[in-house]
């Protein structure tokens, strides 16, 4: 691959993990939204139906979680590989696009 198109790569797979990172952590705060709600209906006796609508859509949300943990983990190892195989090239030493993929790498790797 030539350094042009491995920078363009690292730069698309480090906007991905960005993004899909972001992604996880909105899911999960919806995940805890969801719960609180449930808990709020259950605790104020609401009607039946109420409560297995929200339990449904904690089922949901808990689904994308699971979704978004999937596909930021398989783009985080795409990623990481691209990153090893860059720095195995000496046109990266000090390129801007590798250093920018390896913050990100330890951004969404936390």
């Amino acid at each position: 691959m030539d350094a042009a198109a491995t920078r363009k790569q690292l730069r698309i797979k480090s906007g991905s993990a960005k993004r899909l990172y972001k992604e996880q952590n909105m899911y999960r705060d919806e995940v805890e939204d969801q719960k609180r709600k449930l808990d709020k209906l259950v605790a104020d006796g609401a009607e039946e139906w109420d409560v297995k609508n929200a339990k449904k859509m904690l089922e949901e949300s808990k689904k994308m979680v699971v979704d978004a943990d999937t596909r930021l983990g398989k783009t985080v190892a795409d990623l990481r590989d691209l990153v090893v195989l860059a720095k195995r090239d000496p046109a990266f030493a000090e390129d801007e696009q590798l250093i920018a993929a390896e913050e990100a790498l330890e951004t969404v790797s936390v």
